[in-house]
């Protein structure tokens, strides 16, 4: 399928996970995608291993400044776009207790001020019948213990999708978020725990799932490309989650 041949595609945090998985998605199905990361050698990494036409472009998801620069480097190589990927996240877990301002304000500004202020930069380069999808997570949903900033700012999210769905759809734009569950890439061994804690802390997320496994990148990165392409256009301000039923069942 070429369903983004011509199309131009951007999706933030795209040098590892989800991000590189989508993008790879979307490169194959003939996209232009420019991706984002604040890690050069990680960066530098992905454009390596994808094919296709890639735009590199450091930035860091969490500073408004940075969120405007994107939107000025994008239009100065003469691309709008079709689809947006807000997809870069912080994720750090703490009990109640022990959470602190840092952690709130690094999880915030990341996931929801960050990702609120580049919508904004964005607007100009959005062509009528874009899709922007947000990245969510089931956490949104299900109470898990250490997880109360993070969850938090993923319901933001999620309410995101259905406020600016209704203020941006004049435009012909659509938002619509895709809620992760527990899904196999980098980011469980960027939590701080050892690895024996990770091993024990992954055989008990899994054993919660009636599937039986994690999530794979590419499972999520289809759903991605289903709500960026036109075959979802009656899909507006909603929640799909992939979570192998977790939260469901």
């Amino acid at each position: 399928m070429n369903r983004f041949e011509g199309k131009s595609v951007l999706v933030t945090g795209g040098s590892s996970g989800i991000g590189f998985a989508a993008a790879q998605a979307f490169l194959a199905e003939g996209a232009r995608v420019v991706i984002t990361g604040r890690d050069a050698a990680a960066l530098d990494s992905a454009k390596a291993q994808l094919s296709g036409k890639v735009v590199v472009v450091r930035n860091d998801a969490g500073n408004i400044g940075a969120a405007n620069e994107l939107a000025k480097d994008i239009a100065a190589q003469g691309i709008s776009l079709d689809a947006v990927f807000i997809n870069a996240g912080a994720a750090k877990f703490a009990s109640f207790t022990d959470v602190d301002e840092a952690l709130w304000d690094q999880t915030f500004d990341t996931n929801v001020k960050g990702a609120y202020f580049q919508i904004q930069a964005l607007l100009p380069l959005l062509n009528r019948g874009a899709s922007i999808v947000l990245n969510g997570s089931i956490n949104a949903h299900i109470g898990m213990p250490s997880s109360s900033v993070y969850a938090a700012s993923k319901a933001a999210l999620i309410s995101l999708a259905r406020t600016l769905s209704a203020e941006l759809l004049p435009r012909g734009v659509r938002v619509n978020v895709i809620s992760p569950g527990p899904i196999a890439t980098p980011l469980y061994g960027k939590l701080g725990f050892d690895a024996a804690t990770l091993e024990t802390m992954a055989a008990q997320i899994q054993s919660q799932v009636p599937l039986g496994r994690f999530g794979t990148p590419a499972e999520l990165a289809s759903t991605v490309l289903h709500l960026s392409a036109p075959e979802s256009a009656f899909i507006v301000g909603a929640e799909i989650i992939v979570d192998g039923g977790m939260s469901q069942l």
